[in-house]
């Protein structure tokens, strides 16, 4: 039987910043990941994610960025949506007044997420706080004293806290009947990296149609995008079946040939797209971060800073009771992490909802009213800045 102060199941992105946010600590913590971590580089991955200026200073205060290749990083310096078929559009540049008050040096950073696990884990693995199982979870016991977590080969930990950190499908949440507020998008995501004619000039763009929202999301190389496509199943399936050669004209039409004709340079791939929200964030002796607690659409791959954020707090709250020598896994210490991440996971879930809506459909009266409302927007300073302080976590 082992014990230990904190329990976190789930080596993801999220799982693993919150064991690098307690490494000045003397927490004592198991992680618990199903496989081995791999911290190959070979090639280009499609699965990215877009990271704001708050998140990279998580990372940054971790020492995780540092490890990051400066050669995987993508900042990018411009934001240009826009209706298909309709003058309504918006665009944020980094050189706009509204934006330099801010003083941001950026936008935001495309980093693929292999690249992210992968700095994240060579952080940890300096740690001397933190002992890594790989085994699968088979049940837990929960008590005013502790948790107690038995594993596949009958080996039993004892800890203060447990941590679901352990994606969408969470275990953990599961075993402890934590019910989900969800919503079928009804649609598929395709995601897979792209070559363009045309220079990208470090610009995210994103393309709304009455059935489907294309992002563009620029990589390092000047000429390189990952794309992330969210539309009907059914179309889905038919665009990632289809010769290379038809799939490479379908999506250069649905981008509105804005960099030239593009070429496909990986596999396609495709996943359901769900929004979930966990009636619970935190219960006496456990706490769901990341996917595990809330999932939503992935417009222009912004999800995971909310997970971040989730990492960032729960770290900041066990460090005050650990100070103070109190029990970290007690719920009056958790509430406040709850209600917190609570609220902000409603704001998020609620602007990605009410965006996919506000471009849902192809009456004429309502693209006109968009292109005034977004013309409007586009002109209105002061709106502008809120908008990039919310995408920026500010």
């Amino acid at each position: 039987m082992r014990t230990a102060d904190l329990v976190i199941i789930g080596g993801g992105m999220v799982g693993l910043a919150l064991v690098a946010s307690l490494a000045r600590t003397n927490c004592r913590i198991i992680l618990i990941e199903r496989h081995p971590f791999s911290l190959s580089q070979e090639g280009l991955s499609y699965r990215i994610s877009a990271i704001n200026g708050t998140s990279q200073q998580f990372l940054m205060d971790i020492g995780a960025w540092q490890h990051i290749p400066t050669s995987r990083l993508s900042p990018y310096k411009s934001m240009l949506v826009w209706e298909k078929d309709s003058f309504a559009r918006i665009q944020f540049n980094q050189d706009d007044p509204e934006i330099q008050s801010l003083g941001l040096e950026r936008l935001g950073t495309i980093i693929e997420n292999s690249q992210i696990q992968s700095a994240l884990w060579q952080q940890v693995t300096q740690q001397e706080n933190v002992e890594v199982i790989y085994s699968l979870s088979q049940n837990i016991g929960l008590s005013d004293s502790g948790a107690v977590l038995t594993l596949e080969n009958g080996e039993m930990i004892i800890a203060k806290l447990l941590v679901g950190a352990d994606g969408a499908n969470s275990w953990l949440r599961q075993q402890v009947k934590i019910p989900l507020v969800s919503r079928d998008y009804q649609h598929t995501a395709l995601v897979c990296n792209v070559r363009t004619i045309e220079p990208h000039c470090r610009t995210a763009r994103q393309v709304f149609s009455p059935d489907s929202i294309l992002a563009f999301l620029p990589l390092n190389d000047p000429h390189l995008c990952s794309i992330v496509w969210s539309l009907p199943p059914e179309k889905a399936e038919k665009l990632v079946q289809m010769e290379a050669q038809a799939f490479q004209q379908a999506l250069t039409i649905a981008f509105d040939n804005q960099l030239g004709l593009c070429e496909l340079i990986s596999e396609r791939n495709i996943y359901p797209l769900t929004a979930r929200y966990a009636r619970d964030f935190a219960q006496p002796r456990l706490a769901l971060i990341g996917d595990a607690a809330h999932t939503i659409h992935p417009l222009a791959g912004l999800g995971v800073n909310l997970g971040f954020g989730d990492a960032a707090l729960l770290g900041n709250e066990l460090r005050q009771r650990l100070a103070l020598g109190e029990d970290i896994g007690d719920y009056r210490h958790l509430r406040q992490f709850e209600r917190r991440r609570k609220v902000e996971a409603v704001k998020v879930l609620a602007a990605m909802e009410g965006l996919k809506q506000l471009f849902a459909g192809n009456h004429p009266l309502k693209k006109l009213v968009r292109g005034i409302g977004l013309t409007l927007t586009n002109q209105n300073t002061r709106v502008k800045r809120l908008i990039i302080e919310q995408a920026m976590g500010i």
